[in-house]
């Protein structure tokens, strides 16, 4: 094939963002029929939903490894056939099995295969933002959010239609594989991606012993529970905690998709033109006040949190994807380190808040994501743009 493949690359990057968000939202919009299906106390849906940080955490430390044995390409294809499954697994656990521990048992294949194919297409648009020579990765987030926007519009329909969760996802897993599976075949090859040379004495070394590396995580890790905590609970939080029906706690997933895609539309301009620095501090100060909102508001300002919520959650999972990458020789292993703790969090924290929402309730159990905000205010210096090398 002649021509620049770089064009061909962005848009499969984008396509595969898209898609692995769609596949995530559809899961994630059926959490409260999980619960009312399973009859789960919070503590008990947080057991069941640890399920998918185990999967993440066995299969997040390999990712670098696997990318760098198989290449980007061939590890988002095992990512989408393993998540397609999980998904369907998942479904026929809750409808068929009616079981939390067979309901977990897919929500934990599901983790594995998103998880492989989260790394592997944050590599990749590593490797095609690096070649761009511009800020692109919040553009590739913000299809992962525009697909998570779909995903759960479609939700919304669904779940007022009294759709039953297995035919639901079990949908959701046939788009995937149809988008997912031929879209990396437009990656960079593998020997068009970046070389460059170490930056570093340490390079050689593990990524988990460097300490920019380890800070940056701890920027994702507050961005991902930020995120993931949204995710999981503001359906619920809305329609127990504001004493409102189903389809207006969806409703209010789905704003804060909406606004975390803006979020990240917008904000390339942003850091381009402050740097990375300021723009996560302002942003992680208006998820700090939009959960605030959420929880101490009437319904209406509930609805003004989540947007704000969901632009503050918007850039920090990027931007600590592209810091980790900006030395080309170790973003593979760099961004393993990144996305194993950032994604843990994401799926470790929610479950650790349903625990907490036994004792205080869901929606005051929200006010930890405010608390977070202050550590990720100093950490964010370590995302700061690369000027010599990349420790």
């Amino acid at each position: 094939m002649g021509g620049d493949p770089l064009p061909r690359a962005r848009t499969a990057v984008f396509m595969t963002f898209a898609v692995n968000g769609f596949g995530f939202a559809s899961w994630a919009s059926r959490i409260p029929d999980i619960r009312t299906d399973l009859a789960l106390t919070p503590g008990e849906l947080g057991r069941t939903l640890l399920a998918g940080a185990l999967g993440s955490v066995l299969a997040l430390p390999m990712a670098g490894r696997v990318i760098t044995a198989l290449g980007a390409a061939r590890t988002t294809t095992v990512g989408v056939l393993v998540a397609a499954v999980g998904l369907v697994a998942l479904g026929v656990g809750l409808d068929l099995v009616g079981s939390a521990v067979a309901t977990a048992l897919g929500l934990l294949v599901f983790a594995v295969g998103v998880s492989l194919w989260d790394v592997a297409m944050n590599h990749e648009g590593a490797a095609v933002e690096q070649r761009l020579g511009r800020t692109v990765m919040p553009h590739f987030h913000a299809c992962f959010s525009g697909g998570t926007v779909l995903g759960a519009l479609v939700a919304v329909g669904l779940v007022a239609l009294h759709v039953p969760v297995l035919a639901h996802l079990a949908g959701a897993a046939v788009l995937v594989l149809a988008v997912g599976l031929p879209t990396p075949r437009a990656y960079l090859a593998r020997t068009q991606e970046p070389v460059g040379v170490p930056t570093t004495p340490t390079a050689r070394g593990s990524a988990w012993l460097e300490p920019r590396t380890l800070v940056i995580g701890l920027v994702v890790l507050v961005a991902a529970l930020t995120e993931g905590t949204a995710n999981d609970w503001i359906a619920i939080a809305v329609t127990e905690g504001h004493d409102q029906p189903g389809w207006v706690g969806v409703l209010a997933f789905a704003t804060f998709l909406g606004a975390m895609t803006c979020g990240r539309l917008l904000g390339v301009g942003l850091l381009d033109r402050f740097g990375r620095v300021p723009v996560l501090r302002g942003t992680f100060v208006l998820a700090a006040l939009g959960s605030l909102l959420v929880v101490l508001g009437s319904t209406p300002l509930a609805f003004v949190g989540v947007v704000l919520w969901g632009v503050g959650a918007s850039l920090g999972f990027p931007v600590g994807m592209s810091a980790a990458a900006d030395d080309p020789v170790r973003a593979a292993a760099r961004l393993s380190v990144v996305s194993t703790i950032g994604y843990v969090a994401f799926i470790v924290g929610p479950p650790l808040l349903g625990l907490m929402g036994d004792h205080v309730g869901v929606l005051r159990s929200l006010l930890l994501v405010g608390l977070l905000a202050l550590p990720a205010l100093v950490a964010v210096t370590a995302v700061r743009e690369r000027q010599v090398d990349a420790r």
